[in-house]
């Protein structure tokens, strides 16, 4: 009987440890889940801020940027998001379609803020004319670096700034 008493207390330090390493295995998979879906939501938006720009959808720059985003892009500058629109607006007119591909997204968390860095190639075309499918004139590909910061509204972009790398063509 004594012996019994003796191995309990010998059995129950183990059965702590055991508690305390499930609970912290619960809190870091807790963390690596949310890093995950803002990595994955970070990434949404850049998504989204290629099919707002290629498909004249500006108004959709509102839930993408902050108030206060500032961009530098071969674009132009521009600070706050009314003048984010406006640029891109002036920059993606009908004549011209543009189609944004981005790829290989890299998302450095930072707490409530992100740094971002994404590939981009975008290839200019007149519009078609008559159901015919228009001949690429210039392509540029390009390095984004993005800011975003988690808002009341979520995840949102408060600069971005385009560095080209190489193009082929003539720029329209």
């Amino acid at each position: 009987m004594r012996k019994i008493r003796l191995a309990l207390p010998l059995l129950a330090l183990p059965l702590a440890a055991l508690t305390a390493a499930c609970t912290s295995a619960t809190t870091t998979d807790a963390r690596e889940v949310r890093d995950m879906l803002d990595r994955q939501q970070i990434t949404a938006l850049v998504d989204r801020l290629g099919r707002a720009l290629d498909e004249g959808r500006f108004d959709d720059l509102r839930a993408i940027y902050t108030p206060e985003a500032t961009a530098k892009t071969p674009g132009g500058m521009a600070e706050g998001r009314d003048a984010l629109i406006a640029q891109a607006s002036r920059n993606h007119t009908a004549d011209t379609h543009i189609q944004h591909v981005i790829s290989n997204v890299l998302v450095d968390l930072r707490g409530d803020a992100a740094d971002v860095r994404a590939n981009l190639i975008a290839t200019f075309a007149p519009a078609a004319t008559n159901g015919a499918i228009a001949q690429p004139q210039y392509t540029l590909g390009e390095i984004y670096r993005f800011d975003a910061v988690r808002t009341t509204e979520g995840w949102r972009l408060s600069r971005v700034q385009s560095i080209p790398i190489w193009s082929t063509g003539t720029r329209p």
